[in-house]
């Protein structure tokens, strides 16, 4: 039987979270959550290891209680907003993002940069806005009516499935999608290490409690400071043990550290390397903006972009690299996957058709049911899974590791 997007769409929890707060859920368009469930398969493949993983775009709301918002994210750091010439998706999320906002629009705005926001954007046009969120460092983006054919993810050589069981992960990565990728090659049998720096922790951790154990469950903490040259010659000497490497940063962050990826990979590491737009692009994004600019957005009838899902651009693209990161060239050398978030997205939207409005549930018996072409399809809500054991204190096991690595503390 051909696969039912509706379906697994209205299976995965995401429905629920997409569309108006006080109207229907909607599906959402293109193709996601079957996308998402086949690279579960593949995984569980690979490693055997069994997730749902449909149910994972959904997970984080299971935790926080997000609900659908309609042009306010779930999470309520991200607006749809009016341009010029069209829509467009701007988050405010980090401490300095409302300062960054201010000097996007040239005024001051305070705490709340929103009503100056929409003012700005509503006399400029996408591109505009593009343009002067990248040079700002402001994850923000028009939102697009087709998506962009994706660059592929290909491999400089052939690859075939490796075990992650036994083998060193270095995860420089934070908040949900690297995490996720990391999570699950530790349910897998690899050994984790989270590296965070002092002055920059993962901001997830001031986030639900519960989620960020589930996706830190069983691996180690290490703080490094890289200003530091014995801070430097600890990060190097993790980066030379690793077999795969996880950063969810533009490549000038720990190029900046003096962390070589290319050189890694010629060691046989395998590097994944986690970005909004891809390794060539300095735009920043995080999963609302950028599947929102990547063209996965639902519609009211009358035509206005809703947010689908809760940064539904981070599980997916979580799950994309787990799958990658447990591959291996058959010769022992390395590879450098270049893991656009807004690639993901689109690949799982049809570039030739423009987005319509999304189909609407509706209610039945007290809850809400998709109109598949396979039948009817009642309408889940986000699910949690429970973690297996406790997450590490930041800087729990920096001793430890060193100490296995043969690196003095100095």
């Amino acid at each position: 039987m051909p696969p039912d997007p509706s379906a697994d769409w209205a299976r995965s929890g995401v429905v629920t979270l997409t569309g108006r707060e006080s109207g229907p859920p909607l599906v959402p368009p293109g193709r996601a959550a079957t996308v998402a469930r086949e690279l579960a398969d593949r995984f569980a493949e690979f490693t055997g290891v069994l997730v749902d993983g449909a149910r994972l775009l959904s997970e984080r709301a299971a935790f926080t209680g997000h609900r659908r918002g309609g042009a306010v994210s779930a999470g309520g750091a991200c607006r749809l907003l009016r341009t010029a010439d069209g829509w467009a998706a701007v988050s405010c999320a980090r401490p300095d993002d409302p300062a960054l906002l201010g000097a996007l629009v040239c005024a001051e705005v305070g705490d709340d940069p929103w009503p100056a926001v929409a003012g700005w954007l509503r006399e400029h046009t996408g591109a505009e806005l593009a343009e002067r969120a990248a040079l700002l460092g402001v994850a923000a983006g028009p939102v697009r009516h087709r998506a962009v054919p994706p660059t592929p993810l290909t491999p400089s050589a052939p690859v075939r499935p490796r075990p992650p069981e036994g083998l060193l992960v270095v995860d420089f990565s934070a908040l949900w999608a690297g995490p996720l990728c990391a999570h699950l090659l530790g349910l897998a049998g690899a050994r984790v290490v989270k590296v965070e720096t002092p002055w920059r922790p993962d901001g997830a951790r001031g986030g639900n409690a519960a989620f960020y154990r589930l996706l830190h469950a069983g691996h180690r903490s290490v703080v490094l400071d890289p200003r530091t040259p014995s801070g430097r010659h600890a990060m190097a000497a993790l980066v030379d043990a690793a077999d795969i490497v996880i950063e969810a940063s533009r490549p000038r962050a720990l190029a900046g550290f003096g962390l070589d990826a290319e050189a890694a990979v010629a060691a046989g590491t395998v590097w994944i390397s986690i970005t909004a737009y891809g390794r060539g692009s300095d735009r920043v994004g995080f999963g609302d903006d950028v599947a929102a600019a990547s063209g996965l957005v639902a519609h009211d009838a009358d035509g206005t972009p809703l947010f689908c899902g809760d940064a539904i651009a981070d599980p997916l693209t979580g799950l994309t690299a787990a799958v990658l990161a447990a591959t291996a060239a058959p010769d022992g050398t390395g590879a450098l996957w270049d893991v656009s978030m807004s690639d993901v997205v689109a690949a799982t939207l049809d570039p030739a058709v423009a987005t319509p409005p999304g189909p609407a549930a509706r209610s039945r018996n007290g809850g809400w049911v998709v109109d598949a072409p396979s039948g009817p399809v009642d309408v889940a809500v986000p699910l949690r899974r429970v973690a297996s054991g406790r997450a590490p204190r930041s800087g729990e096991h920096t001793a430890e590791v060193l100490r296995e690595l043969g690196v003095v503390s100095r």
